[in-house]
């Protein structure tokens, strides 16, 4: 049996050329068309990123998750770093415990608000891993923060069951390092925290690196984390070679980065073309070559 991710669709964001402007002018149309598209490419999740949306939070939180359930069936990930928003947006679902909290950050004023909140409706949370300092440095701080803030999900009433945990992915442009250091605690999670989910923001790896170069990045981060049993990532849909390797049709791709993480490196000369180029990018995310971006001509 083929390892499976759960897809989290991330295209209806705020950043996004044709869904920014939309979602400002309430523009029901772009936004259910890409529901759909989303949808029927398999995602699992859509995620409705709203970004801080200061302004009318509440009123655009509660707008968009009405506007997407009008045309779909599929589950919703709400994406907002405010928390009025946020509370706003789940309970204007059809079933607000079905919607995935995206995220609780163990930052004080966030979980005081959005704890509660979330144990009441019975909803699942991503609990990223993002403190009053910013993001841990390594895989040890990131486990005494997870430890910190499951612990308080913990306390009221939320199972570990519920609880998607995020160990936020950086972009490779800031060298391999901390990519190490999230798998290195993805490693650890089933034990500090036994029952949990975990998830990730995929394409943070290859933020800021040319569009048509992101891809490679992106599958080859995805192949990496299912070693440590990565449970879902938030990705780009319309990958559609990246979504048949979350769906576990590509066993052979990811046993060939399995076994470079593990030390064994093939010999490149004897790799097919498609091989080659997971070879290379697998050497630029393990930190063995230095990122460029021509390391695929390398």
């Amino acid at each position: 049996m083929s390892q499976t991710v759960v897809c989290i669709a991330e295209s209806i964001n705020i950043m996004s050329k044709t869904i920014g402007p939309a979602m400002r002018e309430r523009n029901p149309e772009p936004i259910q068309k890409m529901a759909k598209e989303e949808t029927e490419l398999g995602a699992d999740y859509l995620d409705l990123n709203i970004g801080p949306a200061k302004k009318d939070g509440p009123d655009l939180a509660a707008w968009i998750v009405k506007t997407v359930q009008e045309v779909v069936d599929t589950p919703l990930s709400l994406d907002t770093t405010n928390p009025e928003a946020m509370i706003a947006g789940i309970k204007a679902a059809k079933d607000p415990s079905k919607v995935l909290m995206n995220s609780i950050s163990a930052q004080p004023e966030r979980m005081e608000k959005l704890i509660p909140f979330a144990a009441e409706v019975g909803c699942d949370v991503v609990a990223l891993l993002w403190g009053p300092e910013g993001m841990p440095r390594d895989a040890n701080e990131r486990a005494a923060m997870a430890v910190d803030l499951i612990m308080a999900l913990n306390e009221a009433g939320i199972p570990n069951e519920k609880i998607w945990v995020d160990p936020i992915g950086t972009p490779i442009t800031l060298g391999a390092d901390q990519i190490l250091e999230g798998l290195n605690f993805l490693a650890m999670l089933s034990d500090i925290a036994p029952g949990c989910k975990s998830t990730i923001g995929l394409s943070n790896v290859s933020n800021g690196v040319p569009k048509h170069l992101r891809p490679y990045l992106d599958r080859v981060y995805l192949m990496m984390l299912m070693k440590y049993n990565i449970y879902s990532a938030i990705l780009n849909i319309y990958d559609q070679e990246l979504v048949e390797i979350a769906k576990g049709k590509h066993p052979e791709w990811v046993k060939l980065v399995h076994d470079m993480m593990d030390g064994d490196e093939p010999d490149p000369a004897t790799l097919s073309p498609k091989e080659l180029e997971i070879y290379k990018t697998a050497r630029v995310l393990l930190g063995k070559t230095i990122f460029s971006e021509s390391w695929l001509e390398l």
